[in-house]
């Protein structure tokens, strides 16, 4: 098996709802977005895919989220904005988009520096 990451980032704020009902103050984040993937087999060129393409495709759904509130997208009005949705909503995004024979691994997102969740089925 073979596994290529690429890491991506975009700008967002969220407010999450605590334990006690109340609601955190809204904040951003400089997202960073950690996407791998894998195949059993290597392309004609000897590759997974082409990073370039990969950066795009993450780019292209992590561009509904940037420079947003998130709870202010639709998914989020539903679900709380936390990391770890934010990942398994890109990873939902991104399943389906992908070449053939090649498989979505985890998505990764870091709020901050030492603050990250993690989405893999």
């Amino acid at each position: 098996m073979f596994t290529i990451t690429v890491e991506t980032h975009f700008q967002a704020s969220h407010q999450l709802v605590l334990p006690n009902g109340s609601k955190e103050p809204a904040h951003g984040h400089d997202w960073v977005v950690t996407t791998a993937v894998s195949s059993e087999k290597l392309d004609d060129t000897g590759v997974v895919m082409d990073f370039r393409t990969l950066r795009e495709i993450v780019e292209n759904v992590t561009a509904e989220l940037g420079n947003t509130v998130l709870s202010e997208v639709e998914h989020f009005r539903q679900n709380s904005p936390s990391a770890e949705n934010v990942a398994m909503y890109i990873y939902d995004k991104l399943r389906v988009g992908l070449p053939g024979g090649v498989e979505l691994q985890s998505i990764k997102v870091v709020e901050e520096p030492g603050c990250s969740a993690k989405f893999a089925e």
